[in-house]
């Protein structure tokens, strides 16, 4: 519920991604929504730091940090030369990306139930876009930013599971990748006091709605599913924007663009009924602290509504071999 709501949020801010173009250029559009996203949720990030981290955990926030900067970035671009609907589906062919990327990098395999679900999703988004037909620079970013999308979201489940620190993670990315579009649209002229300010409702979605709530919520929601199970439920995010471009900007959907929707639909649901899959928590290089790995291991378990997890009392090491 909590990857649909986020779906819902990006959606619904697709709009907003189109309309702050006509005052600003698409680097600086990026860095002020992400900037003021950053300033929401860095003050919870001093409430995290006794949480334990692991080792490597600054080499996996600067992973998960960069892609995110490189994933928004392009997203961003892709509106220059396609429509909300078209943008909207095609950047969800990250849900057939990302569990193809996390088999082939943390060796996630895919259920049978979620490659179908993938697969009509991607069918669903063809046929919103109206197919392939007319295929422009903007439709190529979109597809692009898709797959650096299904690589984030891979490396940030793996970061999440292994790290715990949401709001921490957060802060991050949306500083980075203001860190890094800014000054890139500082230097193409045409930010300005006077731009910012006509920007100001589109951004003030963006920011808040669609960059420190919705993917606040999604770093938060992946420390429990795998990062195919979301793909898919927030896939979604095509449904929303359409919707939201019918209404506030006028495009309309064809008859195979509304069996589309219905598809995507249908397979997002038959992915919810058969439940959420346990992130598996993959294996961190280097020991682990004592006082850390209930927390890495047992916590999203107790915050998925378990009952119980097992062996979650005192644990004796020293009288057994490491197996």
């Amino acid at each position: 519920m909590l990857l649909l709501l986020a779906a819902a949020l990006w959606g619904l801010g697709n709009v907003a991604q189109k309309t702050v173009l006509a005052h600003l250029d698409a680097l600086s559009a990026v860095g002020l929504r992400c900037l003021i996203g950053g300033l929401l949720v860095l003050s919870f990030v001093l409430k995290e730091r006794r949480l334990p981290a692991g080792p490597g955990y600054f080499s996996s926030l600067t992973k998960v940090g960069v892609l995110f900067a490189i994933s928004i970035t392009l997203q961003q671009l892709c509106y220059l030369g396609a429509a909300v609907t078209n943008a909207s589906f095609l950047v969800s062919t990250a849900t057939v990306i990302t569990p193809l990327a996390a088999w082939l990098l943390i060796g996630e395999r895919p259920t049978a139930n979620l490659a179908v679900a993938a697969g009509l999703t991607v069918l669903g988004a063809l046929l919103l876009s109206d197919g392939i037909d007319g295929f422009g620079g903007g439709n190529l970013t979109a597809i692009l930013s898709a797959a650096c999308y299904a690589l984030w979201m891979v490396e940030l489940g793996r970061h999440m599971r292994a790290h715990q620190r949401p709001f921490t993670a957060s802060a991050t990315q949306f500083l980075g990748a203001a860190a890094f579009a800014l000054p890139l649209g500082a230097l193409q002229g045409k930010l300005s006091p006077a731009a910012v300010f006509a920007a100001g409702p589109e951004l003030a979605v963006l920011g808040v709605f669609s960059t420190a709530i919705a993917f606040g919520i999604q770093t938060a929601a992946q420390r429990f599913t795998t990062a195919s199970h979301a793909a898919v439920i927030v896939s979604a995010e095509s449904v929303f924007g359409a919707l939201a471009a019918t209404i506030f900007l006028g495009e309309r959907s064809s008859p195979p663009a509304a069996l589309g929707a219905a598809i995507i639909l249908g397979a997002i649901l038959s992915v919810a009924a058969n439940g959420t899959p346990r992130a598996r928590v993959p294996a961190l290089a280097g020991p682990i602290p004592f006082d850390a790995a209930p927390v890495v291991v047992a916590a999203p378990a107790l915050r998925a509504g378990d009952r119980s997890v097992p062996n979650s009392g005192s644990v004796e090491i020293r009288h057994h071999p490491c197996r």
